[in-house]
């Protein structure tokens, strides 16, 4: 069965994983960047990254576009984005 794109098979959004680690800055949120606009609005997307400057970037970068920062997953560590536009 057909289901549209970002939506898992329980109708929850789908949690796309953008593996970064081992980048530093400005790295992880350039690839952020360029991978969210790909997405639906509405999809999440997980950012895993280690440098512990995307503690402040990702979330500066998405005040800056108006981007839905989630959550921050220490076990990654992770940084959710939703995409809202």
């Amino acid at each position: 069965m057909d289901r549209p794109t970002g939506v898992s098979d329980d109708g929850a959004a789908a949690v796309e994983v953008l593996d970064c680690r081992g980048q530093r800055c400005p790295l992880p949120v350039i690839a952020l960047a360029r991978r969210l606009p790909e997405l639906p609005v509405g999809a999440v997307l997980r950012v895993l990254a280690d440098d512990p400057a995307a503690a402040v970037d990702i979330p500066a970068w998405c005040r800056m576009r108006a981007q839905e920062f989630v959550a921050t997953t220490p076990d990654g560590p992770a940084y959710d984005i939703r995409r809202t536009h």
